[in-house]
């Protein structure tokens, strides 16, 4: 853990994903302090963290996750929403699927067109290479599912690993080979910045180990922990940050904590990084006097910087999922129900990691504007636009819109998952509850996740205590559009269900779950209504954009109206990328250490 100094150059305020990845970058210099603050536990060792498959075994409890729920989503027939957030060490890596996917070019030069000078394709193009070590695939998943596309050059020599399965099954091949019967084969390695289709993403696991490759287990492993200039205190709490009021903005000083041992006590730094996570670090900013005046003044919260920005523009991957009875024989993660057949594999993966709870085998795609009849051609998207036109009349509308309107940007990604799955509960108590095989038949799920969603959240505390959680409202389908394009892409399931060698897997007029057929418009807005949940991805709450047009930080993540304070983390994100965001918030923390390394050594 090292020792604890007195000062530190830097104090990272969350032990999460990008904090422990800039922590670990930035005490590369031997003369730089750190000390990294986390409110969670140090779970490295615990099996259900490092056991790919154990990952559900963690949702809900306490030492693992911070376990939100939504408020009563009207777009969603008031359900409320569930959402897993790692509390320990390493953060929500630490409790992810582990799906390791690379966005699109446009997503992210549409971070650059909103006014982010260094946060285009090109610019961030080296860290992409930089974060991971892709390992190839084994030659029984290139038997199984081709690969043709996959590219064993790219993405050298990064501390998270990343492998490909041994055990893809018959289905993940049919996955692969209805998409190209659809016009849909992938023809470009997706980690180029291109490519539409059905692909086979890597997972972040160790193929040495078959275990959980994390921020933790990457970027704090005992050699790092062992420098005398890196400091890790976990069961901490930070209740604010402290600023020097005296100048002309305020400084950034310090931080209140809550000790492990309840006391509470100040820690000085000469910066603050804020790394709490797109949930949290609004928390922290609000508790610390940086939000909207009235809430603050409302709370009896000192007003430091009145910037009402803070906390919204909260962006989630929304994602419906349609459970579908598979034919006997058909592999189905459901048969883990059967606590013999879960010990079994729990003694099969301790020999040496083998067998299906070290692997990932979600399979992927991705599609753009389409429906039950197929892609649209642009004469269709650009009609579908135009009859929502006011709803996309924001900057980021626009953006989006330009951005879904090409040919080759995906405008949903699919999932092909190997159990069953219950997100049409009204009010589950934690993420688990959507997971878990409580119906008797076996499943398999395919999951349509909005890329580019139009609907903006929020997430505000309602009270000066650091123990309440904040509100957190996604306001899914707030916007008309997110509604009308998840719902065409839950007609699209249904013809991939129609089409062979896919649907040859499932029992014919088998159980599904949602009940409802999603053929029809109306039938299939039903679907999302009743089955579409959160994808583990909040974001763009603190967003990097100009701050007369909605911005918390700048294009160097200091937060407006002060100094000595920057945000890295998802938080960040001035829109919501396509594909899951593990990789892009270790682009991020990645590119965010040189840009605090670059600014250290000008003030030098």
């Amino acid at each position: 853990m090292g020792s604890v100094i007195d000062f530190f150059d830097y104090i990272i305020v969350g032990g999460g994903t990008a904090g422990l990845t800039v922590a670990n970058r930035l005490t590369e210099d031997a003369d730089v302090k750190v000390l990294v603050i986390e409110a969670g536990q140090d779970r490295t060792n615990d099996a259900l963290v490092q056991v790919p498959g154990l990952v559900v075994g963690m949702y809900g409890k306490p030492e693992y996750d911070w376990n939100f729920s939504s408020t009563p989503q009207p777009g969603l027939n008031n359900r409320i929403i569930s959402q897993a957030r790692g509390k320990q060490l390493g953060g929500t890596s630490a409790i992810n699927f582990m799906m390791l996917l690379f966005p699109p070019r446009g997503s992210l030069d549409a971070w650059g067109a909103l006014g982010n000078k260094g946060w285009d394709y090109e610019s961030l193009s080296p860290y992409l290479r930089k974060f991971a070590t892709v390992h190839p695939p084994p030659q029984a998943a290139k038997d199984t599912l081709g690969l043709k596309y996959h590219d064993d050059s790219l993405v050298g020599n990064g501390p998270v690993q990343v492998s490909y399965s041994e055990g893809y099954s018959e289905s993940n091949a049919a996955w692969m080979e209805t998409f190209a019967k659809l016009g849909l084969e992938m023809k470009t390695d997706p980690r180029t910045g291109k490519g539409l289709g059905a692909f086979q993403q890597g997972g972040s696991i160790d193929p040495a180990t078959k275990t959980r490759s994390h921020a933790a287990s990457a970027h704090y492993t005992p050699e790092i922990a062992s420098r005398p200039n890196l400091t890790v205190i976990t069961e901490t709490t930070v209740k604010r940050i402290i600023f020097d009021t005296s100048k002309a903005e305020p400084v950034a000083v310090g931080v209140l904590v809550r000790s492990k041992d309840g006391s509470d006590k100040t820690l000085s730094g000469g910066e603050i990084i804020l790394a709490a996570g797109a949930l949290m670090s609004p928390q922290i900013l609000e508790l610390s006097g940086i939000g909207s005046r009235s809430l603050l003044e409302s709370l009896d919260i000192p007003v430091i910087v009145d910037n009402p920005n803070v906390g919204e523009n909260l962006q989630d991957h929304p994602i419906t999922c349609q459970s579908f009875e598979v034919n006997s024989g058909v592999p189905s993660g459901d048969v883990l129900r059967d606590p013999n057949v879960l010990n079994a594999l729990v003694q099969q993966y301790q020999d040496g990691g083998k067998g299906p709870l070290g692997q990932s085998n979600i399979s992927v795609a991705y599609v753009p504007l389409a429906s039950g009849e197929g892609v649209y051609s642009q004469d269709t998207k650009k009609t579908l636009f135009a009859s929502y036109d006011e709803h996309v009349q924001t900057q980021d509308g626009q953006v989006i819109r330009k951005l879904l309107e090409e040919s080759d940007e995906p405008s949903v990604q699919y999932f092909f998952f190997p159990s069953q799955t219950h997100t049409d509960m009204h009010d589950p108590p934690s993420m688990a509850d959507y997971l878990l095989p409580t119906s008797p038949e076996n499943y398999l799920t395919v999951m349509s996740m909005l890329n580019h969603p139009l609907s903006r959240g929020s997430i505000h505390i309602t009270s000066d205590d650091v123990d309440k959680l904040p509100i957190w409202d996604p306001k899914f389908n707030s916007n008309p559009l997110d509604l009308e394009i998840s719902a065409r892409h839950v007609q699209f399931v249904e013809m991939l269900l129609r089409t062979s060698p896919f649907g040859d897997i499932f029992k014919p007029d088998g159980a599904r779950i949602p009940q409802v057929k999603g053929d029809t418009l109306e039938d299939a807005r039903e679907v999302v209504r009743q089955c579409q949940v959160c994808c583990f991805h909040p974001a763009c709450s603190l967003a990097m954009k100009p701050r007369e047009r909605g911005g918390v930080v700048d294009s160097r993540l200091r937060v407006y109206g002060t100094k000595g304070l920057r945000v890295v983390d998802a938080s960040v994100f001035p829109l919501q990328t396509a594909g899951n965001i593990q990789t892009m918030v270790y682009v991020a923390a990645e590119r965010a250490a040189d840009i605090i390394k670059e600014d250290r050594k000008a003030r030098v």
